[in-house]
């Protein structure tokens, strides 16, 4: 019972949980260079050839910035409560310096936190997810003093202005893979390719900048206010047997070991190379790549409220018979997504689990969902069926985490509609809205209607 269909779980799920969706500043706004922007550093690099799929850029993207009223009817028609969005930074400060501000920009985020309390729907804002402005960047970027002490006072502006209408703040999105893929594999902006080393310190400018951005926004804010920050890396699940057997224990501490060890294979993709400091105030382990520990981690953890997690698939483990971790190879034919990432429902219960018994937080889910070879079909329809099954499997297991005690406060899908998915520029289609880009046409996909209907389910219980 309860292993088929969402619904038979969702009468588990907490009163008042926030069933929303999410997107990001630069994936969807376009609106580039227009009234008063600054430059990005994914402007700068996106707009060099040969940095993303096909030299492609987020210039125009799903112009959100003239379409955000009628996607906001979209995120009423479909039922959310909330909405997570970020700030681009250079949109409403273009050279970083708060002492600058661009007025159509601020009114923008105006008008999109206004917009979508006419349908009660809560807005959710991070701070910062990757656009960082390219002078700051000139300037040494997160290397610089400077652009903590800028990231430190654009937090208190935004907390000073919005918390009178915004409750939820997150500092920052992803330190991991703004630090691996930004910073040393360099495939997404700024490009750069670093040293372990130096890769390791400007996750540490990050944890920075985050801590101090919580204090000023505490400080700045008009009324209380809940901040976190969402992580992602590798999570782990145990091996599950078929049928309702339950998996053993030592499997289960097999994947939960293999969840928070920092090696080779995951020195950057983990949760605690960043969550252990930001929240424990507990030194990261570098010791496996020949890293010394950081010194002033009891600096960088002021209270945070929630933990959001960005979740997508995780690593099966089972326990060999000294206890060790290994890891279990996927077989021929395993089940993966059109990005080609693995479909493991289990990582939403078991890690979650392992997340939860670690920090000790109320746990946001900011973002979890599948890229589908999706298409208009004949009938004028998308009909993504993957994505619906993939939903349903995925919130069958945080049912399952929740029924386990794990403190679940929402859930955010990536991602409301189709965008610039980063290096991969438009091959990749996230949304549970089909943006035709020519044409700016929005098509609400089967998945809509799905997850439409689960939330007014759960509404009427």
């Amino acid at each position: 019972m309860g292993d088929l269909n969402i619904s038979d779980w969702i009468k588990n799920f907490p009163a008042n949980f926030k069933w929303g969706a999410a997107s990001s500043s630069y994936q969807i706004e376009g609106g580039y260079n227009i009234d008063g922007k600054g430059a990005s550093i994914w402007d700068t690099f996106s707009n060099i050839s040969g940095n993303t799929s096909r030299s492609e850029t987020g210039n125009i993207a799903c112009d959100h910035y003239h379409h955000f009223r009628e996607d906001i009817d979209l995120m009423h028609k479909l039922g959310i409560n909330s909405y997570r969005f970020s700030i681009s930074w250079p949109r409403i400060f273009p050279d970083g310096r708060p002492d600058h501000i661009n007025s159509p920009g601020v009114k923008f985020y105006d008008d999109i936190v206004d917009y979508c309390h006419q349908f009660d729907i809560e807005p959710i804002i991070t701070l910062f997810h990757w656009d960082l402005p390219q002078v700051l960047e000139d300037q040494g970027g997160w290397f610089n003093p400077q652009t903590i002490l800028y990231f430190e006072r654009y937090a208190a502006w935004v907390s000073q202005h919005f918390s009178n209408r915004v409750t939820y703040f997150c500092t920052i999105n992803e330190p991991q893979i703004i630090s691996n893929l930004g910073y040393h594999l360099g495939i997404h902006a700024p490009g750069r390719h670093l040293d372990k080393e130096r890769t390791i310190t400007l996750l540490h400018q990050l944890a920075l900048a985050h801590s101090k951005a919580v204090t000023a926004m505490r400080n700045s804010a008009q009324q209380d206010i809940k901040i976190g920050f969402a992580s992602t890396g590798r999570l782990c699940y145990p091996h599950c047997p078929k049928g309702n057997a339950l998996p053993l224990s030592s499997d289960i501490e097999a994947a939960r070991s293999a969840a928070f060890t920092t090696n080779e294979d995951s020195w950057t993709f983990c949760h605690q190379i960043f969550c252990d400091a930001a929240i424990l105030g507990k030194a990261p382990d570098f010791s496996s790549i020949g890293i010394a520990p950081w010194d002033d981690c009891e600096t960088l953890c002021p209270a945070i409220d929630f933990l959001g997690l960005n979740i997508y698939n995780g690593s099966e483990v089972t326990a060999d018979a000294s206890g060790n971790p290994l890891f279990t190879p996927h077989y021929t034919g395993f089940p993966r997504t059109a990005l080609k990432w693995p479909v493991t429902p289990a990582v939403m219960n078991y890690g979650l689990q392992f997340i939860y018994d670690r920090y000790h937080l109320p746990i946001f889910i900011c973002e979890n969902g599948l890229s589908c070879n999706d298409v208009v079909s004949l009938d004028g329809k998308v009909h993504d069926t993957n994505r619906i099954d993939f939903l349903n499997r995925y919130l069958i297991e945080l049912g399952r985490a929740i029924q386990a005690g794990v403190d679940v406060r929402g859930y955010m899908h990536w991602s409301f509609t189709d965008n610039f998915e980063w290096h991969s520029g438009y091959d990749e289609r996230f949304g549970l809205v089909y943006i035709d880009y020519p044409s700016q046409k929005r098509i609400p996909k089967d998945s809509f209607y799905w997850y439409k209907n689960l939330i007014r389910e759960y509404k009427m219980l």
